[in-house]
């Protein structure tokens, strides 16, 4: 059975460790740099808009088009970078109708803008692209562009980037620290297809020769590698729930074919959408609506977009990743992929080190929607069975600004570690107020792992620290030591950091009781025959003779 686990564990996560440039320790090159740090040529500059304009070719496997880069000057400075990943070309950046300098580096395009920057303006560029976009090889942990075929036969395209990011297909700040705070999509292909992107249709035109263009807006920040087209032979369901903002759209765009699957799947996107708005607060996303869009792939977190591949049914590709029952109950695409609207879309991550904040909170909340619909124990054992997962090969927060991830942990382990707090927390009520004045604090905003470890300490009125040291920066789990000598239990943490202090609920004959070990020996008085550290906590432990 293990033997069967991990090789789903395989499946699903074992590629999608390729987001990161390098693995921690390694050696980083000029081009992680470039890829990975907010540098100046960067920071000066705020990006409030993405016009884009593509033309994309099914025939030969090429786009062309430009992006029309709106933004805010915070510092004096005219030099811009800018990036577009090879094969693509970066044909000109024109400012006030005049062609910029654009000195190539890797991927890195330097523009040198004539006109002077001033602080508080407001500016745009246009860039001018096309090429044959990288391939996705294995979307989406190995991503690019994805040219498919239905099963009709009909073209069927679209693109997973989040690993190499938008820089695959069109010209952008390319740095998680900033997002647009809106965008228009503008997506031109054979007329006889549909087009569907992030947000809201604004317009479709069908032009002479052939093609039509689907015009998408969005009014809310979205994530570069969110920012993604679905073509194809599409019909739509539509739906609405009354959410705690309201009436919020629902629809879910799939083939032709499967109009009564995804009618029938839909319903589970109420259910998931009431449970996350209970514990983490409105959908972040309402101005935009909530759709789930049919992909030639498993899936992604596609803001107000959600890519779905997960062939109408329960579980992974039919399989319960945590081996409990439980994951056999629900849509894990609709589930885990809808949870990253409120962590990884809507709080995201300033660096790719960071990435537990998107993965960890998205990966609990599996455990919740579970709790949700059958009850506390049954969520506590899906949670609990994903512990196999966990490979403890090198810490989940990697290196800063190297675009360096860290280990497929960021999935399990740290909802483990949240799962093990909320025990400590042992108040369901002040949890779930943490979460939800969270999800409002830091909303639509970018942030580091220490904002999040702050928030939550302060929130709690708890000394967090250790307990984030241990699972996000060590391949450590913490091995309580223990002897038990006529009426005395002897007890300690090994194998933690130097001051680890997690409290410890344990399971005794009679009753449940704490304790509050330390790398220290520390005693109490014991009586019981039973002694069992309750499961819920993840750690080991160790009798000593």
């Amino acid at each position: 059975m293990l033997k069967t686990y991990l090789s789903i564990c395989l499946i699903l996560f074992g590629i999608m460790i390729s987001f990161s440039a390098n693995a921690q320790g390694a050696k980083y090159t000029r081009t992680d740099t470039l890829k990975g740090t907010y540098s100046k040529a960067r920071s000066w500059w705020n990006v409030l808009h993405y016009d884009l304009d593509v033309k994309f070719n099914y025939n030969d496997s090429s786009i062309i088009g430009s992006n029309k880069i709106t933004y805010k000057i915070i510092e004096s400075d005219t030099v811009m970078q800018l990036d577009l990943m090879q094969p693509m070309i970066l044909d000109s950046i024109v400012m006030n109708s005049k062609k910029c300098e654009i000195k190539k580096e890797g991927n890195a395009h330097f523009v040198y803008l004539s006109t002077e920057q001033k602080v508080d303006k407001i500016q745009s560029v246009i860039t001018y692209f096309h090429g044959k976009p990288k391939v996705a090889k294995m979307p989406p942990w190995e991503g690019g562009v994805i040219w498919a075929k239905d099963t009709k036969g009909n073209p069927w395209i679209s693109i997973a980037c989040q690993g190499m990011a938008a820089q695959v297909w069109f010209p952008n700040k390319d740095h998680m620290y900033d997002e647009p705070d809106s965008c228009t999509i503008r997506i031109t292909a054979p007329k006889e297809l549909i087009t569907v992107s992030n947000g809201r249709l604004a317009m479709a035109l069908m032009n002479a020769d052939g093609t039509a263009t689907y015009i998408w807006k969005v009014v809310n920040p979205i994530n570069n590698y969110n920012i993604i087209p679905y073509i194809g032979k599409y019909t739509v369901v539509i739906d609405t729930i009354v959410g705690e903002k309201g009436v919020l759209d629902l629809s879910f765009w799939a083939l032709e074919d499967n109009y009564a699957k995804a009618k029938k799947q839909l319903q589970q996107a109420k259910s998931m959408l009431r449970c996350f708005e209970y514990w983490f607060g409105p959908y972040p996303f309402y101005e935009d609506g909530y759709k789930l869009v049919e992909a030639p792939f498993l899936g992604m977190e596609h803001q107000s977009a959600i890519a779905y591949g997960n062939n109408f049914q329960n579980g992974y590709m039919g399989r319960d990743l945590s081996l409990s029952g439980w994951g056999l109950k629900w849509d894990f695409i609709i589930v885990h992929e809808s949870g990253h609207e409120w962590f990884g879309n809507s709080i995201s991550a300033k660096d790719v080190a960071d990435n537990w904040i998107h993965e960890s909170f998205t990966a609990y909340a599996e455990n919740l929607y579970t709790e949700y619909l059958f009850g506390k124990k049954a969520g506590a054992e899906y949670v609990i069975g994903t512990r196999k997962a966990v490979a403890n090969d090198k810490p989940i927060i990697s290196d800063y600004n190297v675009n360096a991830g860290g280990s497929i942990d960021l999935y399990y382990k740290g909802a483990n570690m949240l799962h093990g707090i909320r025990q400590v927390v042992a108040n369901d009520s002040l949890w779930r107020e943490m979460f939800r004045s969270m999800n409002l604090k830091f909303r639509h905003q970018t942030v580091v792992s220490s904002q999040i470890e702050s928030y939550m300490a302060s929130y709690l009125n708890l000394d967090l620290q250790k307990i984030f040291d241990q699972y996000l920066r060590t391949i450590q789990i913490p091995t309580l030591e223990y002897r038990i000598k006529k009426d005395k239990l002897f007890y300690r943490w090994t194998n933690c950091v130097k001051g680890f202090n997690m409290p410890l609920k344990i399971i005794t004959a009679e009753k449940e009781s704490w304790l509050t070990p330390t790398d220290k020996w520390q005693t109490m008085s014991y009586q019981d025959a039973l002694f069992k550290a309750d499961d819920n906590f993840f750690i080991t432990t160790k009798l000593l003779e």
